[in-house]
C-alpha cells in the first residue's frame, strides 16, 4: 500500500510540474516521414498509390512473414526477426524501382533534349518542342509530356505547366533540365539551340561516367545483401527441427537472436554507405 501511495504522489507531482510548460503539437516528424514515402514513390512511378498504401503493405507483409515463420518453427523470436526484414521489404522493393527508373530516364534524356533542340531549330516555339516530345519523345518520357500539353492547352502559363512538369517527372535530371529552360525564358536569350545543345552532351558524358561506376559498385551491394541473408536462411533452416527451434525460444535464444539481427542491420547499412555513390539530389524540387 506504501509502494502505491508513493507511486501516485511521484505521478501526481508529475503532472503538476508538466502543467507549467506548453504543450507542443508534434506533428512535424510525421508529416517529414509521408512527405519522404510520398517523394518516393513518385520517384519509382507510381504517382497515384496513396501514401497509406505503403504502410499497408509493410504492415501485410511484415504480419505475413511472422505467421509463416510462426507456424513452421513455432518459435515467436524468430518469426519477430523475419517480420522486421519483411516489413522492409516494399521499402527496399520502391527504392530498387526508383534506381531502376532513373537509370533509365538518365539514359534517355540526351536524346530527348536532342529532340527538343531540333524542334526549336526548326522554328517551332519552346512551347511546341516541349509539346512534341509527347508525340515523338521517347517512351518513357511521353506520358509527362502529354501532361504537360494538356495543362498548357487548358491556359496555363509556361512556368505553372513547366512546375507541373517538374512534379510528374520527379527526376533530377529532369528538374535541371526544367530550371534551365525557366531561366532561358525569363532571360529571353536567343541561344537556346546552343543550350541545348551543351545540355545533351553535359547529360550523355554523365550518364557514361555513372554507368561505370555503379557497374563497379554493384559486387558491393551484392555482397551485403548475401552476407546479410546467409546467416538468416540458415537460421530458418535449422530451426525447421525443433530442437534447434527450441534453443531459440528461450531468454538466450532472444538475446542472441536479437543481437544478429542488430548485427545484421548495422553491417549492412555501413557496406552500403562506404560502397555507395553520391546519390542525385532534387535540389531544385
Amino acid at each position: 500500500m506504501s509502494l502505491l501511495l508513493g507511486l501516485g504522489l511521484g505521478f501526481g507531482l508529475l503532472l503538476i510540474y508538466a502543467s507549467f510548460w506548453a504543450r507542443t503539437a508534434k506533428v512535424a516528424a510525421p508529416r517529414v516521414r509521408k512527405k519522404r514515402v510520398r517523394k518516393l514513390l513518385d520517384e519509382a512511378g507510381h504517382p497515384r498509390i496513396p501514401v497509406t498504401g505503403v504502410f499497408t503493405g509493410v504492415l501485410v507483409c511484415a504480419s505475413s512473414a511472422f505467421l509463416v515463420v510462426l507456424v513452421l518453427t513455432a518459435a515467436i523470436p524468430l518469426a519477430l526477426c523475419f517480420a522486421v526484414f519483411a516489413g522492409m521489404l516494399p521499402v527496399v522493393a520502391l527504392r530498387w524501382q526508383a534506381g531502376k527508373r532513373r537509370e533509365v530516364l538518365r539514359s534517355i534524356w540526351p536524346d530527348a533534349v536532342d529532340h527538343l533542340r531540333s524542334a526549336v531549330r526548326s522554328g517551332m516555339s519552346l512551347p511546341e518542342g516541349l509539346i512534341q516530345l509527347g508525340i515523338t519523345g521517347p517512351e518513357p518520357l511521353r506520358a509527362p509530356f502529354e501532361e504537360f500539353a494538356k495543362d498548357y492547352r487548358a491556359g496555363q502559363t509556361l512556368r505553372v505547366a513547366l512546375e507541373r512538369l517538374k512534379q510528374r517527372l520527379a527526376d533530377p535530371v529532369g528538374d535541371r533540365i526544367v530550371a534551365a529552360l525557366l531561366i532561358t525564358r525569363e532571360v529571353g536569350g536567343s541561344d537556346l539551340g546552343r543550350l541545348l545543345s551543351t545540355l545533351a552532351e553535359f547529360l550523355r558524358e554523365n550518364a557514361r561516367t555513372r554507368s561505370e561506376l555503379e557497374a563497379r559498385q554493384s559486387w558491393t551491394v551484392n555482397a551485403a545483401k548475401l552476407a546479410v541473408a546467409a546467416p538468416w536462411i540458415v537460421v530458418l533452416l535449422l530451426c525447421l527441427q525443433q530442437e534447434a527451434a527450441e534453443a531459440y525460444r528461450g531468454a538466450t535464444g532472444m538475446f542472441v537472436l536479437g543481437a544478429g539481427l542488430l548485427v545484421s542491420l548495422v553491417c549492412y547499412r555501413l557496406m552500403l554507405r562506404i560502397g555507395a555513390l553520391p546519390q542525385e539530389v532534387r535540389v531544385l524540387a
